[in-house]
């Protein structure tokens, strides 16, 4: 049986659960969008639980068959996952681009398209490697898989266009003469203004959380906030990007939930699922009435740039 939501909104249900006990539970082809950042394979075990290398594809294809099962035809699968260093040795595991291989030849996903998230203000590490020995740079982009179930999600960068530069909107004012750029492409006169840029597959953006509502509140109750938490940037982008309001959004690694408040915002049906009670208890705090709506964000620069980690990495999920 289903197990009743911890909490509900007008748009969505928040379940305390473990994602493989709830996700049989839920129909084929009913997901739209799966958004998530599971715990990555890091060397040094966190709170919120972690799988070693060795065994991290095996555990997290568990969660990916039924990803697959549950997303609809035109549905889509975003993971937001970082690479890891391998113990002892300044050389980095490839056991992240091991995921993507098996979730696309084992699973049957497709790649739809790779984006990376480059955050200025990470922290330098690993420090054995970057500030103590000083023979490597320290690691600031994480790799975000945009997969789905057939070669043909539902997609439309138009929700999702960036402003245009000053540059670009100074030519536009003052118009461009059609000819062909050194690199081949040819501008024609039809070059006019479309309402925005097209954006790239490049986010930039750091910890623009650290002092909003949710913190806030974890604070003034005494509450321990989620310790790794992501920029809703990430989940804004996709979430727009890949589905229409009242399509249905699921986060099995919901953390703190910044996907169901992004959803919420934006008019979309969303499940999360977290297993760690204290972690799903606090997340009520981004929807409670005096919380700021978050500005809609993408793969754009100029983001506040601040020192911290700031990626959720899911909820406490253990090895299985």
């Amino acid at each position: 049986m289903k197990p009743l939501p911890l909490y509900t909104t007008e748009h969505g249900k928040a379940y305390l659960a473990d994602a493989l006990d709830f996700m049989p539970t839920m129909p084929d082809s009913s997901v739209s969008l799966i958004f998530t950042s599971p715990p990555y394979a890091l060397h040094f075990k966190k709170e919120y639980g972690n799988v070693n290398q060795g065994d991290y594809i095996a555990w997290f294809l568990k969660f990916a068959r039924h990803y697959h099962r549950l997303l609809r035809d035109d549905g889509s699968f975003v993971l937001d996952i970082g690479g890891a260093w391998k113990p002892g040795q300044p050389t980095r595991s490839l056991y992240h681009f091991e995921l993507l291989i098996a979730l696309c030849r084992e699973v049957g996903f497709h790649l739809a398209q790779e984006f990376f998230w480059y955050n200025p203000g990470k922290l330098p590490s690993p420090a054995e490697w970057v500030t103590v020995r000083k023979i490597r740079v320290k690691d600031a982009v994480e790799c975000v898989w945009w997969l789905s179930k057939t070669p043909w999600p539902k997609a439309n960068n138009q929700q999702v266009l960036n402003e245009y530069s000053p540059d670009m909107k100074r030519l536009l004012e003052k118009g461009y003469r059609a000819k062909v750029r050194p690199s081949g492409h040819i501008i024609t006169k039809k070059f006019k203004d479309r309402g925005g840029s097209i954006p790239s597959n490049i986010f930039i953006c750091g910890n623009n959380d650290a002092n909003g509502h949710y913190m806030e509140r974890c604070n003034a109750e005494g509450i321990k906030p989620h310790p790794a938490r992501f920029p809703h940037q990430l989940p804004s982008f996709f979430v727009r990007f890949l589905t229409d309001p009242g399509d249905l959004v699921l986060d099995p690694f919901a953390g703190s939930n910044t996907t169901g408040q992004v959803c919420e915002q934006e008019s979309r049906k969303w499940i999360a699922i977290e297993r760690d009670e204290g972690y799903l208890k606090a997340s009520q705090f981004r929807f409670e009435p005096d919380a700021p709506a978050m500005v809609a964000g993408g793969p754009i620069e100029g983001h506040e740039r601040e020192e911290g980690p700031i990626r959720e990495e899911g909820g406490s999920t253990p090895v299985v």
